[in-house]
């Protein structure tokens, strides 16, 4: 059972990480039934499908076939994106500043004192150093 769990998390985990949701996974059929449409009515193959709706043809397809919108706002893996973009902020400081020379003091008193063990278990031999022999 926790071997079930842990493959389970993972995989979840790591399907996150790619940026499938779970209404992805939902929405697979309508990807299928879209392939298929796109097979019957223009004879396209899945590799020019996939092109056509997530690649380089996008752009081409979504401009000669405004009709076909409704069906492509249904397709798995559309998503904005900008959940997961990330800016960095990177600012440059050119104010320059004169720095001033650091003075280390050097202080003899210790601060520091030895007190004996006062434990029962060293005065029972148990936490001895080691001896040399």
């Amino acid at each position: 059972m926790n071997k079930l769990f842990s493959i389970l998390l993972s995989s979840i985990i790591m399907l996150q990480s790619l940026g499938v949701h779970y209404d992805d996974i939902v929405q697979l059929d309508e990807l299928i039934e879209h392939a298929q449409f796109h097979n019957m009515q223009y004879g396209d193959n899945v590799i020019v499908f996939l092109s056509k709706h997530y690649g380089e043809l996008k752009a081409d397809h979504q401009r000669d076939h405004q009709e076909e919108k409704k069906d492509h706002e249904k397709l798995p893996f559309n998503h904005s994106g900008a959940s997961h973009i990330s800016i960095a902020d990177v600012f440059l400081n050119t104010y320059k500043s004169e720095l001033n020379e650091v003075q280390i003091l050097e202080n003899s008193d210790g601060n520091f004192y030895y007190q004996a063990p006062s434990s029962s278990l060293h005065s029972q031999g148990i936490l001895q150093p080691p001896r040399v022999s």
